[in-house]
């Protein structure tokens, strides 16, 4: 299984238990929830494309202030890694950053790994190195296992691993 969806549905149940978040309305809450299944099932397919239009559908239906939900966290999530893997690394790396400014975002392992190999293939390496090393000290070498191994392998040229 993909590490999105195991860290998804991580963030998706801190929504569904409402951690300290005002709670979406159900029927906005449900379009959310159906569309995102939607674009979840594109990605496996490999339709990025399709998958971007069903995540920004659902976020559009986010109300404003929408740094405020835990739900944008995880759809932003969702949507920065449809870029990372359809290779748009410069629209992931700025999603993966804008999730950072939502309600669990900062320490969220999988978020600074991608936002981490973003910056690596957009050729921003301190910013690799940071985020990278974040993810890292967060779930270990673990984290690097299903990844391609040019990023683990730079970040030992960073700093010291076990």
């Amino acid at each position: 299984m993909h590490k999105l969806f195991i860290i998804i549905a991580f963030i998706f149940s801190l929504s569904v238990y409402g951690q300290n978040e005002i709670e979406l309305d159900d029927k906005t809450y449900s379009k959310i929830e159906k569309l995102s299944k939607k674009g979840d099932k594109y990605v496996e397919i490999g339709n990025y494309k399709k998958a971007l239009e069903k995540y920004w559908e659902a976020y559009n239906l986010i109300p404003e202030p929408k740094t405020e939900w835990e739900t944008t966290t995880w759809l932003l999530v969702a949507i920065g890694d449809a870029n990372f893997l359809s290779s748009d690394f410069k629209d992931g790396a700025d999603n993966f950053r804008s999730a950072m400014n939502c309600p669990g975002g900062i320490g969220n392992p999988f978020l600074h790994l991608r936002l981490g190999q973003c910056q690596y293939e957009n050729g921003n390496l301190q910013k690799a190195a940071d985020e990278l090393t974040k993810a890292y000290a967060m779930a270990g070498e673990e984290i690097f296992e299903d990844e391609d191994s040019k990023y683990f392998e730079f970040l030992k040229t960073k700093i010291e691993v076990d």
